[in-house]
């Protein structure tokens, strides 16, 4: 396994591979220096352009999107107060501040240098983890492949937001959705309705583009006028030595704390931004300057959030579970290239596993390199008028989904994807869930009856095998954490008032 992953190391350095890392680069941060446009979506809508790709380029592709628009969103969040996606919301209350000073460029290149060290930390400690997690791995059964999907359909209760209700409900429409098609083990058609193209079952490319990407388009047209102006010329985007002594120590904690972070499901790079802001504001020697316009400020949240892509990697790839939506985009983008996440793919697969390691910590340096050098075209690209973008993304999708298996049928699929997405957005339901289920009720299912077909319909395997039940004890307190948060969060002022 080891001498596979090395090898995979050096097998990227090559000028294809090396021109698809920038390139997915340079438009991840287009995507996320476009406010309300996410990362997720980003790496949706560029999906299309991986099909006629091999299996390391294509993923380098998505990865380097992922890292971009991550970055990316901390343009519009220091020069216009809107982040450009959700990860850079903690970055907007101090870059703000350094850009109504008239030093924008000087908090973005704060930020350039942060998030190049914050990934790279990141990246670092998905080399180290990674391949002893799928060592262990590799002693899963049925019982643990079952209970480890029963684990990531509990995350639905922690991406769920306010209502766990409203998650849980999409969650069964996944489940429900993803039993159409042949059944895994007797081949008989389900819920197909005479429908060739069902067979195969709803196809997940099409549902994630369409629940990602379509929703954000309908809301750019209701604000057909919207579009915003930067005022100020981004100029110093080199920032001084006193800058960087002050942010390097920041950036580190905050990379440690990003990665932690994103190994853990659906915490998600927001979480992971606020937290290390917190985190620096705690250790500081003057907290009351926090929100006022100082280094810190920029340094911490932009280095937790890039860590975050990291740390999200290692349970996708080790255990085949996607933690958040954008890496549920990318297992199913490796599940097309025939290449199945999780610990076969780092015993069978290991040169594929060196390349997406080496290719994320190369998609980091070209982040700082393109970053500090492109910077004002990014700033241009934020006053592309609405009624402009949403047509050319809503063309994008289409294509995309037909070029899957040239079917119009996957279009109608996206479509109405969308359509479910978009409604599901004005309820108030979180769309996660559905692809979450589409991904995991697959081998849920198929993992429990290879089970139960092998011990004449006996479950005692899952409570009888240690990695089994450890990874069920797991779901229960994944399924209760929200009741038990909940449950603190109400006790706290009750013993406040005591005391």
């Amino acid at each position: 396994m080891g001498g596979d992953i090395l090898a995979g190391y050096w097998a990227i350095v090559t000028p294809q591979y090396i021109l698809t890392i920038m390139l997915g680069v340079t438009g991840g941060i287009a995507i996320g220096a476009l406010p309300g446009l996410t990362a997720a979506m980003g790496v949706a809508l560029l999906l299309p352009f991986t099909y006629g790709m091999d299996e390391v380029g294509g993923i380098l592709m998505l990865i380097s999107v992922f890292v971009g628009a991550i970055y990316g969103g901390s343009v519009t969040a220091i020069l216009i107060r809107t982040p450009g996606t959700p990860a850079s919301a903690a970055t907007m209350l101090d870059g703000a501040v350094f850009a109504d000073r008239g030093e924008g460029g000087r908090a973005i290149g704060i930020s350039t240098f942060a998030s190049c060290i914050g990934g790279s930390v990141s990246v670092i400690v998905l080399m180290t983890v990674a391949p002893q997690l799928a060592r262990v791995a590799l002693q899963f059964g049925p019982a643990e492949y079952f209970a480890l999907a029963v684990f990531g359909l509990t995350i639905i209760s922690c991406i769920s937001g306010e209502s766990l209700i409203r998650g849980l409900v999409v969650g069964v429409l996944g489940l429900i959705v993803a039993t159409v098609g042949l059944d895994p083990m007797t081949g008989n058609a389900r819920f197909t309705y005479e429908n060739v193209n069902l067979l195969n079952g709803i196809q997940l490319i099409p549902v994630l583009i369409g629940v990602f990407a379509i929703p954000n388009v309908l809301a750019s047209v209701e604000q057909a006028d919207a579009a915003f102006r930067v005022s100020q010329k981004v100029t110093k985007r080199l920032p001084p030595w006193r800058d960087l002594k002050k942010s390097l120590p920041i950036s580190f904690m905050s990379g440690i704390i990003g990665t932690t972070i994103g190994i853990i499901p659906a915490a998600g790079c927001d979480v992971g931004a606020f937290v290390s802001y917190g985190a620096a504001k705690r250790i500081s020697r003057h907290p009351e300057k926090f929100g006022t316009g100082i280094v810190e400020g920029i340094a911490a949240p932009e280095a937790g959030n890039n860590a975050v892509t990291g740390g999200a990697m290692i349970p996708m790839l080790t255990l085949g579970v996607p933690g958040d939506a954008t890496t549920s985009i990318m297992l199913g983008a490796l599940m097309l290239k025939g290449l199945q996440p999780g610990p076969l793919l780092f015993r069978d697969h290991g040169e594929y596993v060196g390349s997406i390691f080496f290719g994320m910590f190369l998609a980091n340096i070209f982040m700082l390199i393109i970053g500090l050098l492109c910077i004002n075209i990014f700033t241009r690209i934020v006053s592309v008028r609405s009624y402009v973008l949403a047509p050319t993304i809503l063309l994008l999708c289409m294509l995309g989904s037909y070029a899957l298996n040239r079917n119009f049928f996957d279009v109608i699929v996206m479509l109405i994807a969308g359509m479910i997405g978009h409604i599901l957005g004005k309820m108030k339901f979180p769309p996660s869930p559905l692809v979450l289920s589409l991904i995991l009720g697959p081998m849920a299912e198929s993992n429990l009856r290879r089970l139960m077909l092998a011990t004449d319909g006996s479950l005692a395997p899952l409570f009888t095998r240690p990695i089994a039940l450890l990874l069920l004890v797991m779901a229960l307190l994944s399924a209760l954490a929200p009741l038990i948060t909940k449950f603190l969060s109400q006790r706290r002022p009750a013993v406040g008032e005591g005391t």
